[in-house]
């Protein structure tokens, strides 16, 4: 089945007191391709997805999440994505399946264990999966969030931060949730500052810098040595 989901959003502000996060970008992503948005920590990536979330609302602009505007109706948005935030996310004391359990409540999946248990098997979270996320270290959090995010399968997936401090197996585990994603029609937006492997896993590319995009272009464009120093030379 096809989802053909998208990111329409234009003109995004954030401010948060005095200081502006995000100042005026534009990000298109579309259906069946995965968009890379890149940058330094503090260029702004993660405020834009907690706002395509539906976590933190915009100071102004349109933000509009497969067909649905999130300022109208954050809820309805969070419904439609699958979010893996940077940080946090996770019930300490919950175990892995206790968290799909959840999730399969919350969004009255049915017939949901054997995904469940494939995914948990697939980020080599089959033996963790009663024990409480507690006792978890950092790429094991990483990699459970990016199981929740794409458990129901989503029209929109969006990925922040999924490849920070996870083994290489987990990282081939999380492109191949991205492919998957896009296979089925997907909108797929990847926020990372590893630039490898963000050319790896996306179509397009959008560089931002200090909370303004810098250029947009085709994520092969990054790709190589001479990808490494056109990136650099739009962070400096």
């Amino acid at each position: 089945m096809s989802l053909m989901g998208d990111i329409k959003v234009r003109g995004l502000r954030v401010r948060f007191g005095t200081v502006e996060a995000v100042r005026g970008i534009d990000v298109t992503a579309y259906g069946g391709r995965a968009t890379a948005l890149l940058g330094r920590n503090g260029a702004g990536k993660s405020t834009t997805m907690r706002v395509l979330a539906g976590v933190v609302p915009p100071t102004a602009g349109t933000v509009v999440v497969d067909g649905i505007d999130v300022v109208a109706d954050p809820l309805r948005t969070k419904r439609r994505t699958g979010y893996c935030p940077d940080v946090g996310g996770l019930v300490p004391r919950a175990t892995p399946w206790e968290h799909l359990q959840l999730a399969a409540r919350l969004r009255r999946l049915e017939d949901w264990e054997d995904r469940g248990r494939d995914l948990l098997e697939r980020f080599e979270l089959g033996d963790a999966a009663h024990r409480v996320t507690g006792g978890f270290s950092h790429g094991m959090g990483r990699r459970l969030s990016v199981v929740l995010a794409a458990f129901h399968e989503p029209p929109v997936l969006l990925l922040d931060e999924p490849f920070d401090g996870v083994d290489p197996l987990g990282v081939d585990a999380t492109q191949q949730v991205i492919r998957e994603a896009k296979a089925r029609g997907a909108a797929v937006l990847v926020s990372t500052h590893l630039r490898d492997l963000a050319v790896e896993a996306c179509e397009d590319a959008l560089v931002l810098r200090g909370g303004s995009a810098v250029a947009g272009m085709d994520a092969a464009e990054l790709v190589g040595e001479a990808g490494a120093r056109a990136y650099r030379s739009l962070l400096d």
